[in-house]
């Protein structure tokens, strides 16, 4: 892929290298440069612009493109204005620059999670727009903050706003992963995340002494349960070529505390874990089997969750349904190919699923390495607009599905 000289550089490239100028990186985003930036795009475009303050601080900007019959439910783009920290010590250009080398290639944070979509939205609805078309769904663009801290004072509070009620979501699209092969994926459920802290409390003591029931002799029995289960699921994952990774449990030890000094045994230790559960497990039995793991360690271990997610969707990708025929066809009839998968760790779409939504996840990447908040992340300009062009194929069908009993 070659890249164009500056002076002939496409809008919308330079639209999405503005975008991403915009320093919305945790921990304290520029939020209010985002939305300032989005009310200009939808003035620029005619279209509505909604701002709704979640909590202090908080917008979620819904820009809206309405529709000719308001009887249907609407078309949801979903996409988030913030992005997470950077390392510029190991960046090869300034992260938050845009810089575009010779070859095509845009350096920044967000270049891939999540804004290269939004500005592919913004620049299919243009397209769209220009050429005069309308379509019976109404088409709302949602941009929502905090999704990278986990959607708590974003679209977790979001669903449970009127605002959000009216908009009558019917189906909506969100964020994808890039797909380094021929392929692109498409994400159709997403595993539970639990965050569990297990507490153990035993005997103290000096450390020159064999203490008997200590805290941390029954914080490793867990611990060693926990780990034992993380490699049974590693197996069988690498077990089977064509297992996917949202298709099992992960679990990780990501916190270990406890003791004030070298020579005290301590009388309570902790360790916290991140497990993400996949969509087919049996959410119930899997906590009594953590409840089973502690009373076998001991007296005094107990646990507490941190974050618990217990509303595990999965959206239809049969082809029966209108939405995913919708979709899939604009897809096969650009000759791409699509790799339906579980997505491996998490977005907004679980909180859209869990109030009757469908959502599919999606980010038109292919041929591309996977470099989320990793260092260098970066897009080729060819793929970006490559995308633009997918989703101007993409949302005259899916806001053109026709009325479906839910509509009613």
């Amino acid at each position: 892929m070659a890249s164009k000289g500056r002076e002939d550089e496409h809008p919308s490239v330079t639209l999405f290298r503005q975008y991403l100028r915009i320093r919305t990186v945790h921990p304290e985003p520029d939020y209010g440069a985002a939305v300032a930036f989005l009310e200009e795009r939808a003035h620029q475009l005619g279209l509505g612009c909604q701002k709704v303050e979640v909590a202090p601080g908080r917008v979620v900007t819904v820009l809206t493109w309405p529709g000719t019959n308001p009887r249907l439910s609407s078309l949801l783009l979903n996409s988030h204005t913030d992005v997470v920290p950077v390392f510029k010590e190991h960046w090869s250009h300034d992260p938050f620059e845009a810089f575009k080398d010779a070859e095509g290639y845009i350096y920044a944070r967000g270049a891939q999670d999540m804004k290269c979509v939004s500005i592919q939205y913004l620049e299919a609805v243009r397209r769209l727009k220009a050429e005069g078309h309308h379509f019976p769904r109404t088409i709302h663009m949602t941009f929502v903050p905090d999704e990278e801290i986990g959607g708590f004072q974003g679209m977790k509070l979001f669903v449970q706003r009127p605002e959000f009620q009216a908009l009558r979501a019917g189906f909506a699209l969100d964020e994808g992963l890039a797909n380094p092969t021929d392929a692109f994926t498409v994400y159709y459920s997403e595993r539970s995340i639990w965050w569990v802290r297990i507490t153990s409390t035993g005997k103290p003591g000096h450390a020159s002494l064999f203490i008997e029931d200590t805290a941390a002799e029954k914080l490793h029995k867990v611990v060693s349960s926990i780990l034992a289960f993380r490699e049974k699921e590693r197996q069988r994952l690498q077990s089977n070529p064509h297992q996917k990774l949202g298709a099992v449990t992960t679990v990780n030890l990501t916190k270990l505390e406890g003791g004030t000094a070298f020579n005290v045994v301590p009388a309570t230790m902790s360790a916290s874990f991140d497990f993400r559960l996949a969509p087919d497990m049996d959410l119930k039995a899997f906590e009594e089997q953590l409840q089973s793991w502690c009373q076998a360690a001991g007296e005094g271990v107990t646990f507490e969750f941190v974050q618990k997610f217990t509303e595990p969707r999965v959206t239809s990708i049969d082809d029966s349904d209108p939405w995913w025929a919708a979709f899939s066809r604009v897809c096969k009839d650009m000759n791409l190919t699509l790799e339906p998968e579980i997505f491996p760790a998490a977005t907004d779409s679980r909180y859209l699923r869990e109030v009757g939504v469908p959502a599919l996840g999606f980010s038109p990447m292919n041929r591309t390495p996977r470099l989320l908040h990793d260092h260098d992340e970066r897009l080729h300009e060819d793929m970006f607009l490559h995308g633009v062009d997918m989703y101007t194929q993409l949302l005259p069908a899916l806001a053109s599905v026709p009325a479906l009993p839910s509509d009613s």
